[in-house]
């Protein structure tokens, strides 16, 4: 499975969990909030950092009063509400895929019927959206219908190769399958965050700060 082998992997995981915590805590579950303002949320934090998909989730609330409004807008408006965030004019474009397909689908913007569903259940409905992917679908599960699964943003992908979890020529779909493996359910949540927050704080893409790393002894590759 990894160049250290499945067991192996498993105690490296659980102690980089384990130092992680110790490092930035236990991120907390907050409330389940409505699936559909999740992904909203998912698809506006693409390549923008947490102020600016807030901002521009916020523009969008007070621009269109209900999803059907904003299901029946322009694409140039829903573009002009979230501009803050960056790539408007992808993410609008998402957006109004999105909201068409649900809409065509169920017949309304109700999502609830997830959260009865296993979680790779919940996450093949969503994927059959089109312009939902399988980060985006995975980060739904996981926050909004507090279900057990592992996201692998663009963060997690490259800690997870740099720390010899995954093969270095892993996709993130790979890797997406490979850590669902490695990561006990019960700290997919903490673990997803954290990487996050470490990969944003300290194991940068560029210039990572390795001697202030938590991780450098078990990591595969300093400096790189």
């Amino acid at each position: 499975m990894t160049k250290i082998g499945k067991n192996r992997a498993r105690t490296k995981v659980r102690r980089i969990i384990e130092l992680l915590e110790r490092e930035y805590g236990v991120p907390h579950r907050s409330r389940r909030s409505d699936a559909l303002e999740s992904l909203i949320v998912t698809i506006l934090s693409q390549n923008t950092n947490d102020i600016n998909r807030d901002k521009a989730y916020r523009n969008l609330r007070e621009r269109f009063r209900s999803w059907q409004e904003m299901h029946d807008a322009p694409e140039r408006e829903i573009a002009k509400a979230i501009h803050v965030g960056g790539l408007a004019n992808i993410k609008s474009k998402r957006i109004k895929e999105i909201l068409h397909s649900i809409k065509s689908e169920r017949g309304n913007f109700d999502l609830s019927f997830l959260r009865d569903l296993p979680p790779q259940e919940a996450e093949k409905a969503l994927l059959s959206h089109k312009g939902v992917g399988l980060k985006t679908a995975k980060c739904v599960v996981l926050f909004s219908l507090g279900k057990d699964v592992f996201p692998v943003d663009t963060h997690v992908h490259r800690l997870s190769k740099r720390l010899g979890l995954v093969p270095d020529r892993a996709t993130r779909e790979q890797t997406h399958e490979l850590m669902a493996r490695l990561v006990p359910p019960e700290k997919m949540h903490s673990f997803h965050l954290n990487l996050l927050a470490h990969g944003r704080k300290v194991c940068k893409a560029r210039d990572p700060r390795c001697p202030d790393c938590v991780l450098r002894r078990l990591c595969e590759k300093i400096g790189v």
